[in-house]
């Protein structure tokens, strides 16, 4: 098996007939990386993420998953190979929280086959893992922003993926739970070889959580590296439009950025 995810090649990335948003993309993604995409609102970040999830049509280019074409692949071959956390999954209404999660088995089961207790497991270590287990038979339609989110990141887990892309996963939730969950993704990272892809706004989060970082703006890659690489001055100065010092974490080592008061 080849050591890089994903590698893309000369992608243009968009809506189909509309604009491209990002062209004659290339980045190579390393099999088992926490990989952090950043950038100002509108760069990029999520259309190049919808696009390598397949949710989106390369406009032009190519998206290769473990050196394969992702548009020779089936639905269901995909979705055993990547699991996606998108910001506008929508339950149908009255759906309870277990029978959503359970979508999550859905590549791995032959059509008309049993319910197994490889299903029952997966289901249950993905609702343990995002403490929703007391959550089982709400409807999602009735939870909060920040619950809803962990339900959606539990049914990705139980398609038990090699591959998890996460847009904003943590959007809706407090700090408390922003940080539970960045462990739990760098723990499948790094105790289960997962190759993690992250749209993070926090800065300081993607530091000290992703190994490496992709930075854009316009739609373009400004910088993509460890964080110590692309977590610069310069590279703030050309992504945000911001003046800062880069420290050290006094936790952690990674790189702390500092803004200067305007």
């Amino acid at each position: 098996m080849s050591d890089t995810a994903f590698d893309i090649r000369g992608l243009s990335a968009g809506y189909p007939h509309g604009r491209a948003i990002s062209v004659d993309l290339d980045l190579t993604i390393e099999r088992g990386s926490f990989v952090a995409i950043i950038g100002p609102n509108a760069c990029g970040k999520s259309t190049l993420l919808r696009t390598i999830a397949r949710l989106l049509p390369a406009l032009s280019g190519a998206v290769l998953l473990d050196g394969r074409d992702i548009r020779t692949r089936g639905a269901k071959e995909l979705a055993r190979e990547l699991g996606l956390l998108s910001q506008s999954a929508e339950a149908p209404d009255g759906m309870r929280v277990a029978d959503l999660i359970a979508r999550g088995r859905y590549p791995h089961r032959r059509p008309f086959s049993a319910w197994s207790a490889d299903d029952e497991q997966a289901v249950r270590n993905a609702m343990e893992r995002t403490s929703v287990v007391d959550l089982a038979d709400r409807p999602v339609d009735e939870l909060s922003g920040g619950q809803r989110q962990r339900v959606w990141l539990a049914m990705a887990l139980a398609q038990e993926t090699e591959v998890l892309l996460l847009d904003e996963p943590t959007t809706f939730l407090d700090i408390t739970h922003q940080l539970d969950m960045l462990d739990l993704f760098r723990a499948i990272n790094q105790e289960q070889g997962a190759t993690v892809v992250a749209v993070l706004h926090d800065l300081n989060q993607a530091a000290r959580y992703a190994d490496r970082i992709v930075a854009m703006r316009d739609g373009e890659i400004v910088g993509a590296g460890t964080p110590d690489e692309v977590l610069t001055p310069d590279v703030m100065r050309r992504v945000f439009d911001l003046e800062c010092t880069v420290i050290a974490d006094p936790e952690t080592g990674t790189p702390l950025i500092v803004p200067r008061r305007r």
